[in-house]
């Protein structure tokens, strides 16, 4: 278990220390870059092991899972953040939970989300999910209909509009996703002026093109194998 915790620990410094440069690179502060572990189907005891290291934000994708180590980690003062795909029934067991959801891509979740948040007193922030390149099997809602759906999420109290992500396609070379974040951060300026407001954050960048998107500005990276090594199977 030691053995294991000394990997977690010395991993996650790499990539912090591979962030700030990236951030340095591109004129930005290191500490304006958010890292978010993806600890998915990862037991709890390494994300413990890292909250000890020093990490305080972790990525969920299935409810369930993050919700069972939520339960078993309530003594930990980390931040989880919900990054899979949500359906609309589900919303009412993610609202309130999470410090972030960062996978809004429809009207019909928004709604759930704030209905749930409302009647718990709470307001959840959002990220809206953009499928830029187009992929059918990726979610994210259209950039043409993005501006409509950031307008109603704008009009609900019990969600909090904070930014947008992106999942760019696989690209042998990291700097051809490049592209897909500067239109992410181009779109997020446009809706600033739209709506009238600031939307600080971009997740996006992974383990394997995370540099690039700090370079175009992201707040926000979610990388899983990079620091826990490969996925066990689901």
């Amino acid at each position: 278990m030691q053995d294991r915790k000394q990997e977690l620990a010395e991993r996650a410094a790499e990539v912090r220390e591979a962030l700030a440069d990236a951030a340095r690179e591109a004129g930005r502060k290191p500490e304006d870059v958010t890292l978010v572990a993806v600890s998915k189907l990862h037991p709890a005891s390494d994300i413990r092991a890292l909250a000890e290291a020093g990490q305080t934000d972790f990525g969920e994708n299935y409810v369930q899972e993050a919700m069972d180590k939520q339960e078993e980690l309530a003594d930990l003062d980390v931040n989880f953040h919900f990054i899979g795909g949500l359906q609309s029934n589900k919303a009412k067991f993610v609202a309130g939970n999470f410090a972030l959801v960062h996978s809004v891509d429809s009207a019909k979740l928004v709604r759930a989300l704030h209905k749930k948040a409302e009647s718990l007193g709470v307001v959840q922030d959002i990220l809206i999910q953009v499928s830029i390149a187009g992929e059918a099997q990726k979610s994210g809602i259209t950039t043409e209909l993005l501006p409509q759906l950031a307008e109603e999420a704008m009009g609900m109290s019990g969600v909090r509009l904070v930014g947008l992500m992106t999942m760019p396609p696989f690209f042998d070379e990291p700097d051809r996703a490049r592209p897909i974040f500067a239109r992410l951060r181009q779109l997020r300026d446009e809706l600033e002026k739209q709506l009238g407001t600031k939307l600080p954050h971009l997740s996006m960048g992974m383990t394997g093109d995370f540099v690039p998107a700090v370079r175009e500005g992201a707040t926000m990276v979610r990388i899983g194998t990079r620091i826990f090594g490969a996925r066990p199977p689901k």
